[in-house]
């Protein structure tokens, strides 16, 4: 039975003859996982909280970066590097204490997948990589599990509701990945801050059907969205029977995903980063300096970024363009990576160090922190 603090909070959706205080019961038994904090799954984790969704699972592992706020609308300026789950906790808290909020500050692999897909009834796939999105699929199909998938780019944005038991999954629509230099991040290709908005609410919106068994689900169907003509479109998408996953079962296990998307190993760089990257103080940054230390100072900031200004004897190298500029660097003297606030510098430096530089630190709070003490 509804609480009267529920039937208050939640009164313009018990209104709905197709919701009601059996539907809002089943919303709040339910169990949601999110996979990444970032533009999708803020609006989608805003969303289900709001309206109700009794368990809701956080997983992510990356801290905010001034960079992510143009779109990632769960967490604001003060947040700027603190782990994403913590911040999604706090945010979601205020809006909707009922909810209860299990978080896992980790990054989704073939080692927990299982665990945790198998703990929810609907999962939401906001993930920015193939290899998560592979790894996603996986661990639906094999536990039994909808997922319901959104992806962004520049201005095209896209939806399905996949590994339902009718439906295809993810390798139906996409069999194999594409090269992995063929398609840019976001990071690189950019992509315009309201979009993945406009997506994270429609996995919202699908992940509500699901739970309350209502209206038509985008399962074998692929919504396309074209946001500067704002032409939408929805296409058929048919299980395919030699589909390894769904279609002849052959595949059983999780795999690597990493290598399956010929991308280096994003775990392996952050496990290396949380047990051999430095810290390094602003204050003791530029006592260094004046001692003139042999440093070598990398900005990876976007250029509109380091355009505002950099540290004295900084090289500008957005974090994308990091590994190829390795022969521009010397291995053996101590590099300094800086971004606005930490993050962006913390995973610079795990590829150098993966690279096989033997000293590198990263700048705490970035250039915030920077100019905070020399202003």
């Amino acid at each position: 039975m509804l609480s009267r603090e529920e039937r208050a909070r939640y009164q313009r959706q018990l209104s709905l003859p197709e919701i009601g205080d059996a539907g809002q019961e089943r919303l709040r038994t339910a169990r949601v996982l999110l996979v990444g904090l970032g533009g999708l799954g803020s609006p989608a984790a805003l969303y289900l909280a709001a309206a109700g969704v009794g368990h809701l699972g956080l997983v992510d592992h990356d801290r905010v970066d001034v960079s992510n706020l143009h779109r990632q609308v769960l967490h604001g300026t003060p947040d700027v590097g603190r782990p994403k789950v913590e911040s999604a906790r706090e945010h979601l808290q205020q809006l909707n204490p009922l909810v209860q909020l299990e978080l896992h500050d980790c990054w989704l692999t073939r080692e927990n997948a299982m665990e945790l897909v198998g703990a929810y009834d609907v999962i939401v796939d906001g993930a920015d990589t193939f290899a998560t999105r592979y790894l996603v699929n996986d661990a639906c199909v094999l536990t039994g599990r909808p997922n319901v998938h959104a992806s962004v780019f520049r201005f095209d944005g896209q939806a399905s509701v996949f590994c339902t038991p009718e439906g295809p999954c993810y390798r139906c629509l996409y069999p194999s990945p594409p090269p992995a230099d063929l398609v840019p991040s976001c990071a690189v290709g950019g992509v315009l801050g309201v979009l993945p908005g406009l997506l994270g609410l429609v996995q919202a919106t699908e992940t509500l059907k699901l739970l309350l068994g209502i209206g038509e689900p985008l399962t074998g169907r692929l919504f396309m969205l074209d946001a500067l003509s704002m032409h939408s479109q929805v296409v058929p998408v048919s299980r395919d029977p030699t589909c390894p996953a769904c279609g002849t079962r052959t595949l059983t296990a999780l795999a690597d995903y990493d290598a399956f998307c010929g991308a280096p190993s994003l775990h392996a760089a952050h496990e290396d980063e949380a047990h051999e990257i430095v810290e390094l103080a602003p204050a003791e940054l530029q006592r260094w300096l004046r001692e003139g230390r042999a440093l070598q100072l990398v900005d990876v900031r976007e250029p509109f970024e380091t355009a505002q200004g950099m540290i004295p004897g900084a090289q500008a190298l957005p974090l994308a363009t990091v590994h190829d500029a390795l022969p521009l660097l010397d291995m053996q003297r101590p590099i300094v990576c800086i971004c606005a606030g930490g993050v962006r510098s913390r995973k610079a430096a795990a590829t150098l160090l993966n690279a096989g530089c033997s000293r590198v630190y990263s700048l705490s709070g970035g250039m915030t922190a920077w100019d905070a003490l020399t202003r």
